[in-house]
């Protein structure tokens, strides 16, 4: 059986005597009904050997039955540590594998433009300077009747958007404004073009819209007419992209006839379409760098940046800051001392004594809670590095207390935060920092082989040899009730004919006041 620690050992002690003080208050009661069935009363047999096998067999049971209570507490106990220390692990991953202290925050003086840092992005500022967002083409056929269907006979209409197309078969039932739509939605492998129907005065216009943005998402349709005069051949248009864009001056030219265009943006070939929106890319400069991009996602300008543009930018300039996230690392870093505290103040209670009281705590005096909570504030109370390069909890304005929690200066951490991130970066750097002692301390306490999981199994172990303990005494508690009954039946039986007898010979010699019916006869 195993060695319980604490208020365990007093439990069962007490468990134990108050059993052994109940039994001899049943056996002296039975041991009345034996004197009351020598004396002409029945004997309570049942009751008799009921008290008999309990002075037999309950202070085993109740050592049985108390050390499995001891060992259930300290399952218990072990999985309230367990699940404390799972806590705090979860509270210093942001802090072990560096991704708190990698975090950055961005700021725009403007509109129209947001930024976020990841993995990979330096403190820094630069100068933002939007010219145009890239967008999407969108081309709006002639107006046509609703119910007029363009093609006579069979025909086809093949869609190319930055070489993927498909082909869609249209003819006389299907080829109405409405019906191309749907067959160009519902088509296989749609290179990425949206139809939709929009009726005015003039009729009803076939509006198509690629579904990417940049220079390359331009429509090209072809058409195939068996009839070849049918208004479906209206339809083709070849659309050619822009310019690539360089420099700032890309974006302004002229036409063959003087008008100023934009040459960066797509133009067509066709004349049943009119352009209503042309394929363009982003372009603007970052610390004075241009950058165009098919996208208004930029993730390639800034690393770990990534830049979203719209169209309320265009024309303005203003600056982008990215910092270190202190909001972030400072809520991280709080999170863990909250959580610490709280496994300190956990395991001080499970372990906790009084010197006024009987009660305490369920893991007092046992080692393996001792090993861990010294192991822990070795780590928290050491710091980083050595002699004049050590770092220590300290620099960010964390002390341990005489209670073993930790105390937070607000202050003191903000400055540290704003002025010393060489001291964060030493104190939870990934290889050794505080953080990654705890975490890898902490896995070692909890795996399955740990010294938590191997005390578990020894307790487990116990439990186990207690069962059979409790089985083996539960099949002699019932072989003893069987031969008791068997013999204080007897003894019953036995007892209740010497009655029988005394009364039978009583009656024929009398006693101390009769005669008797012997001496009656003879008178």
């Amino acid at each position: 059986m195993s060695t319980v620690t604490g208020s365990t050992t007093a439990a069962i002690s007490s468990a134990v005597a108050t059993t052994n003080a109940d039994t001899q208050a049943s056996i002296q009661a039975a041991a009345q009904s034996i004197i009351s069935g020598s004396t002409n009363s029945s004997m309570d047999t049942s009751s008799l050997v009921t008290a008999l096998v309990n002075s037999k067999t309950a202070g085993q049971a109740a050592t049985i039955a108390a050390s499995q209570t001891a060992d259930n507490t300290l399952i218990s106990a072990y999985g309230t540590v367990s699940a404390a220390l799972g806590a705090l692990q979860a509270a210093v991953e942001p802090l072990s594998d560096g991704a708190t202290l990698n975090t950055f925050a961005t700021t725009l003086t403007g509109t129209g433009v947001t930024a976020t840092a990841a993995t990979g992005a330096v403190a820094g500022s630069y100068s933002l300077n939007v010219s145009q967002v890239a967008t999407s083409q969108v081309l709006t056929s002639a107006g046509y009747s609703a119910s007029e269907n363009l093609a006579s006979g069979a025909a086809t209409m093949t869609l190319s958007v930055n070489g993927q197309s498909t082909t869609i078969s249209l003819n006389s039932s299907n080829s109405t404004i409405a019906g191309i739509a749907s067959a160009i939605n519902s088509a296989n492998n749609n290179p990425g073009v949206t139809a939709t129907v929009v009726t005015g005065a003039d009729g009803a216009h076939l509006v198509l819209q690629s579904t990417a943005t940049g220079a390359s998402s331009g429509i090209s349709i072809a058409i195939s007419d068996s009839a070849g005069t049918d208004d479906l051949n209206k339809l083709a248009v070849t659309t050619t992209a822009g310019k690539s864009i360089a420099t700032a001056s890309d974006l302004t030219g002229t036409d063959s006839s003087g008008k100023t265009i934009n040459p960066s943006q797509s133009t067509i070939s066709g004349s049943g379409w009119s352009q209503t929106q042309a394929a363009q890319d982003s372009y603007f400069t970052l610390g004075g760098v241009g950058v165009s991009s098919s996208t208004n996602a930029v993730t390639t300008a800034l690393s770990g940046v990534t830049l979203n543009l719209t169209a309320a930018a265009v024309g303005t300039t203003q600056t982008l800051t990215i910092a270190q996230d202190t909001s972030a690392e400072s809520s991280a870093i709080n999170n863990f001392v909250t959580v610490y505290n709280t496994l300190v103040t956990t395991m001080s209670a499970l372990t906790a004594f009084n010197a006024n009281s009987t009660s305490q705590g369920v893991l007092i005096g046992d080692s393996t809670v001792a090993m861990i909570q010294n192991q822990l504030a070795q780590i928290v109370g050491s710091g980083v590095g050595t002699g004049s390069s050590k770092t220590t909890l300290a620099a960010l304005g964390i002390t341990l207390q005489s209670d073993g929690t930790l105390s937070i200066d607000d202050s003191t951490l903000s400055n540290a935060l704003q002025n010393n991130q060489s001291a964060v970066s030493s104190l939870f750097n990934m290889t050794n920092g505080i953080a990654a002692q705890l975490d890898n301390n902490i896995t070692s306490y909890t795996s399955p082989g740990g010294i938590i999981q191997n005390r578990t199994d020894a307790i487990n172990t116990d439990l186990t040899s207690l069962t059979n303990q409790q089985t083996t005494l539960t099949a002699w508690q019932a072989q003893l009730t069987s031969q008791y009954t068997a013999q204080f039946t007897a003894l019953d039986t036995l007892m209740a004919t010497m009655n029988n007898n005394s009364q039978y010979l009583t009656q024929l010699f009398g006693g101390t006041s009769s005669a008797g019916a012997l001496a009656t006869n003879k008178g």
